[in-house]
């Protein structure tokens, strides 16, 4: 096949509709615009959700919840994600970076207990859960809050 033997499937060039070319062409005239009122006119236009005057859906409908501004987000590690380290290894926030555990750091990381570990490990992260801290512990690990 070469370059000028490509062809478009049927159906994907449409011919363009060419407006405001007289009587014969069916489009003249007020170029399929109608009769006066808004549209009609140059440079018209309405925002979207604008509902001529009336009081827009957006508006209408009723408010609910809250947004706390202050809420801090966590990225999250399982407890059953650490065992690709070796024994004794110290876990820290960049080391989970680097392997790629963590991907965005928001607020900092938290640990929780989904999961089995089988090694000793001494993790340093932001937050973690009290299953978590169980489970390392039992390990013999440690958890540090940093």
């Amino acid at each position: 096949m070469k370059l000028e033997e490509l062809k478009s499937p049927p159906g994907a060039n449409k011919r363009v509709k060419r407006v405001g070319r007289g009587i014969g062409s069916g489009h003249g005239k007020t170029s399929t615009r109608g009769h006066k009122g808004q549209k009609a006119r140059s440079g018209s236009g309405i925002r979207p959700g604008f509902e001529g005057g009336q009081m827009p859906l957006q508006r209408r409908i009723p408010k609910r919840g809250f947004t706390n501004i202050f809420r801090k987000e966590y990225a999250i590690v399982n407890v059953k994600d650490l065992n690709c380290f070796e024994d004794g290894t110290v876990v820290t926030v960049a080391l989970l970076r680097e392997t790629g555990l963590v991907n965005k750091l928001f607020d900092g990381v938290k640990l929780l207990g989904d999961g089995e570990i089988d090694k000793k490990l001494t993790v340093q992260v932001q937050k973690y859960s009290r299953q978590a801290e169980e489970k390392i512990v039992a390990k013999g690990g440690k958890l540090e809050v940093i």
